[in-house]
């Protein structure tokens, strides 16, 4: 999976849905049944596993049998769960800037200013190396992102000023956000600045990185921006995934009337 380029968090996912897979058989994985196989999606789902996770397990299963077995596929074809049909979580603007505001450590407000201005997906923030970093262009450089694909975000000038006055506190070497061992910042520490800041922020909600990420597509298409534009920032590989915002967006749904505003209450 490494030769092939897959990201290092798919291969985590992989090796901890295949090493479920083969302790719940107790090892004997290279001769199952097709039926075998279909039941042990059942047992996921009597276990609660949401539909995602399902899916990630179908796809470990099938990546085993297919380039490690060797087999055909018809043996191993493992019928998918229905998707879910939820919408996004979305965060106001003004939720947002609380949050933003509420984080004092300059590194960790430069990195939740940049997941919400640019709508990056954590592994994109963390990933991002000084060198990606555009001034001249005002633009990001996203470098082999979800699908092993590249892209470029634009780069708001209140940002570029918050990321130079944390450049001069923090002299990152390579990553644009360093950990403390001088490797690149990781994901959980990501998360628990987020949760720390919508604390402090007096927010009673879990959020989350993909969060900001949704609340960015929702608000640049309130704000009028053509949703493709808006695909092309997010790096969707099909419109129909950056369609979900507008089903969320609140400009013209909160607009309509209802029937009983013409009555006297």
């Amino acid at each position: 999976m490494i030769g092939k380029r897959y990201s290092q968090s798919t291969v985590g996912v992989y090796i901890s849905c295949l090493h479920y897979f083969h302790k719940h058989f107790k090892g004997n994985v290279n001769t199952l049944s097709k039926k075998e196989i279909q039941n042990y999606q059942y047992h996921l789902v009597i276990r609660g596993y949401s539909r995602s996770t399902q899916n990630q397990h179908i796809n470990a299963i099938k990546y085993y049998y297919e380039h490690v077995l060797k087999r055909p596929r018809e043996i191993y074809y493992i019928e998918r769960p229905r998707k879910d049909r939820k919408l996004p979580e979305i965060l106001s603007k003004n939720d947002v800037y609380n949050i933003i505001s509420a984080t004092e450590n300059i590194k960790h407000k430069a990195a939740l200013a940049l997941l919400y201005a640019c709508g990056l997906r954590i592994g994109e923030l963390i990933n991002l190396k000084l060198i990606d970093i555009d001034s001249k262009r005002m633009c990001i450089k996203i470098s082999n992102a979800k699908g092993a694909k590249d892209r470029i975000v634009p780069l708001p000038i209140n940002v570029l000023n918050l990321l130079r006055r944390y450049y001069k506190v923090y002299l990152p070497k390579t990553y644009l956000f360093n950990g403390i061992d001088g490797g690149k910042y990781t994901a959980i520490s990501v998360r628990n600045v987020l949760k720390r800041s919508t604390r402090h922020a007096g927010l009673r909600k879990n959020v989350t990185p993909h969060m900001l990420r949704h609340s960015y597509a929702t608000h640049m298409l309130e704000n009028g921006t053509d949703i493709r534009y808006i695909q092309a920032i997010l790096g969707h590989n099909s419109i129909k995934t950056t369609e979900i915002y507008t089903h969320v967006s609140s400009k013209n749904v909160l607009a309509i009337k209802s029937p009983i505003a013409e009555m006297q209450l």
